[in-house]
């Protein structure tokens, strides 16, 4: 009987977390890809503050999600993701000189865009890029519409900036452990998922989105609710979800990914809150507990693909909350807004999913059947 053969079947939650910690400071290619995340998000930080970004944490969280798989596949995304940021600044540039951003107008941009954009994320060969398409174009038009006295142009220079500087981060350090540790550690390749062309149950799917995406204005006119952009960016997040597992219903793998942004967020915001009372203003204390949060999150989401995007919103809570726009500065209450902002955009969502799901009731428990044949 070898080693292998006395573990037990069923690993107690101490003896899994007991094995994740001995990966945890194992070298190895998950130490390297996390270590590559560190290093990528304090450069894209630097990065930022040189060129004159705004939101930090735009950045920091663009050089995080983009350092994926060998640097070829790396560049590729870098790439498409620039495409997608630029084609929807110049969008919103475009839409606001064109209209006289009227409630309604305002509406109808946001829920077509960020449909489209969803719906080219779910079946394109670009994916990324329409994705970054839908998400720059909501961004600055909702901050736009939060901040009237600001400029469009220079709300679509920042977004760009801000890209650009985890875009440039990212590829720095991906070329770099490449010619090193990548050497002997090889990163893995991304599985990737085939353009699927035409897809009904992917554009009702996108219309939901858009109808959720369509509330936002409407919500920030009579509640004033700030960093309202970080709601729109949830609903396109939350709804990517494999178009094989759509079904007539996105109920279920989408109320997975809800419950996993949710518990990653809640238990992110806590850590980084806890860091941010512990440092009092501290610079090396504030970057520290950001590389503890980021090598926390990346392990998660490395851990399993069950728990992969649990990790990545607790990172992305962590850098919402202790990646300030000011060091100089640094506040709680940015961050916060930020993270209710996150859950309102879950608020808006669920019921219409749920309406969507009982509009279709027996279409639904015939894909469930299907679904249950299939797995035994």
């Amino acid at each position: 009987m070898t080693p292998a053969d006395t573990r037990p079947a069923n690993p107690t939650l101490t003896e899994r977390l007991r094995r994740e910690l001995r990966v945890l400071i194992t070298p190895g290619r998950r130490m390297a890809d996390e270590l590559e995340c560190v290093a990528s998000v304090l450069l894209a930080i630097v990065i930022a503050h040189l060129v004159g970004a705004e939101m930090i944490a735009w950045a920091a969280f663009s050089a995080f999600v983009l350092l994926k798989g060998p640097v070829g596949e790396t560049l590729v995304r870098a790439v498409l993701r620039m495409i997608g940021t630029f084609l929807g600044a110049t969008l919103a540039i475009w839409f606001e000189r064109m209209t006289n951003l009227a409630l309604w107008q305002i509406m109808l941009a946001v829920a077509l865009v960020g449909g489209v954009g969803l719906y080219g994320m779910l079946t394109a060969k670009r994916a990324y890029a329409f994705l970054l398409f839908g998400l720059t174009f909501l961004m600055i038009v909702l901050d736009r519409m939060e901040n009237r006295h600001l400029d469009i142009e220079a709300l679509a220079l920042t977004r760009v900036l801000e890209v650009g500087a985890g875009t440039l981060a990212c590829v720095i350090v991906s070329v770099v452990s490449t010619l090193t540790a990548r050497r002997w550690w090889p990163a893995s390749l991304t599985p990737s998922t085939p353009p699927v062309g035409w897809h009904p149950d992917a554009a009702r799917h996108a219309v939901q989105a858009a109808i959720a995406l369509s509330l936002l204005p409407v919500i920030h006119l009579y509640w004033d609710i700030p960093e309202l952009a970080q709601a729109g960016v949830t609903i396109m997040a939350v709804m990517i979800v494999p178009v094989a597992g759509l079904g007539s219903s996105g109920l279920a793998p989408v109320s997975r990914r809800l419950r996993q942004r949710a518990v990653g967020c809640l238990a992110g915001g806590l850590l980084a809150a806890a860091i941010l009372y512990v440092a009092h203003g501290s610079v090396p204390l504030l970057v520290a507990g950001t590389c503890l949060g980021i090598v926390l999150g990346r392990h998660i989401e490395n851990g399993s693909t069950r728990n992969a995007y649990l990790g990545l919103q607790f990172t992305l809570a962590v850098l919402v909350v202790l990646v300030p726009d000011d060091y100089a500065n640094v506040a709680i209450e940015p961050g916060l807004e930020r993270m209710v902002s996150v859950f309102i955009g879950m608020a808006i969502l669920v019921p219409i999913l749920v309406a969507g799901h009982l509009i279709a009731p027996e279409r639904a428990a015939a894909d469930t059947s299907e679904d249950t044949s299939a797995s035994e």
